[in-house]
């Protein structure tokens, strides 16, 4: 418990420095590898799809296993085998870094649209080009709340039942996804199980990702209507999981998330989350940003009162 404390405190801190060594570099290198191989050997339709179901397997077992034996071979150099620990866990949450890059529009927006839509590119796979001003603030509040599930109570939840192993798994799991798991006509097939996978593991961190966000979000924000958008437009997205999140955050902002956007230069038309009560403006990126920390410090408090108890 002492261990993921002190890793959350080394995320706020430092968040993930460009420079630093972070194992999920690591493993989208051996995803990128493997890619290739299954490529050379595998040329159908359902070969690829039996490669892409390898792919999980392997990987899966690389991310339990691999810190797992290593934290085993430490167990007995204790303050050797603590640094360590927290090293793997401070490097499976992103919340400071996910703070940063939204930061990073909502300042730019300040100098230009133009540098806005590019600090957005960044950190979205829709066309950014043309965006006016509301469609940037909505693209990196949607990105925020998508990502409290995904970047910090999913590894969060993953630590806190199988410890570092489980929330390294659930990164490599989540990598997987990121660079495999399109539904374009180049990654349907290798990318089917990567994708069906990060779906299942963000099953419950998703439905729990929303709630925590609304009950922390007592005597700030729209709780209520927090509550009722998320179950209401629950199934407004293209993923089973997305919603959630994404539906907390503009129930609690009484405004609107999802709708259309261009990705490689074809629309894609999605329904919407959320009531336009209100339009949206950039202080509602900083307002997403702070109910992702709630969420977060709420999740790690009835931890520890788990634990105490």
């Amino acid at each position: 418990m002492q261990d993921m404390i002190l890793a959350v405190i080394v995320d706020f801190l430092l968040g993930d420095p460009y420079n630093f060594p972070h194992p999920v570099k690591f493993m989208g290198k051996i995803i990128y590898y493997e890619e290739k191989i299954v490529r050379k050997y595998f040329k159908s339709n359902i070969g690829l799809k039996v490669g892409g179901f390898l792919i999980v397997i392997i990987n899966m077992g690389i991310g339990f296993f691999v810190p797992y034996f290593l934290l085993k071979v430490l167990r007995g150099y204790n303050m050797v085998y603590h640094i360590v620990n927290i090293y793997l866990i401070y490097t499976c949450i992103s919340a400071k870094c996910l703070h940063i890059e939204a930061k990073k529009v909502y300042d730019a927006l300040s100098r230009g649209i133009d540098e806005a839509r590019d600090r957005l590119s960044y950190i979205v796979g829709r066309d950014t080009k043309n965006l006016d001003e509301g469609e940037i603030i909505r693209a990196d509040v949607e990105t925020v709340a998508e990502n409290t599930s995904d970047g910090v109570i999913a590894p969060l939840f993953y630590i806190m039942i199988f410890g570092a192993s489980g929330g390294m798994m659930y990164k490599m799991v989540n990598t997987m996804d990121s660079m495999l798991g399109y539904k374009n006509e180049k990654y349907k097939d290798i990318g089917y199980f990567p994708a069906k996978n990060d779906d299942l593991f963000n099953l419950i961190p998703s439905r729990l990702s929303g709630i925590l966000m609304c009950i922390s979000s007592v005597f700030r924000f729209d709780v209520k209507n927090g509550f009722k958008i998320m179950f209401r437009d629950r199934k407004n997205h293209k993923s089973p999981n997305s919603a959630y999140p994404e539906g907390a955050a503009a129930g609690l902002l009484n405004i609107q998330l999802g709708g259309n956007n261009y990705y490689s230069g074809e629309l894609v038309e999605k329904p919407t989350i959320g009531d336009k009560t209100k339009v949206l403006e950039k202080k509602d990126i900083i307002r997403t940003i702070e109910i992702m920390y709630r969420a977060e410090i709420l999740f790690l408090l009835i931890y520890i009162v788990i634990k105490i108890v």
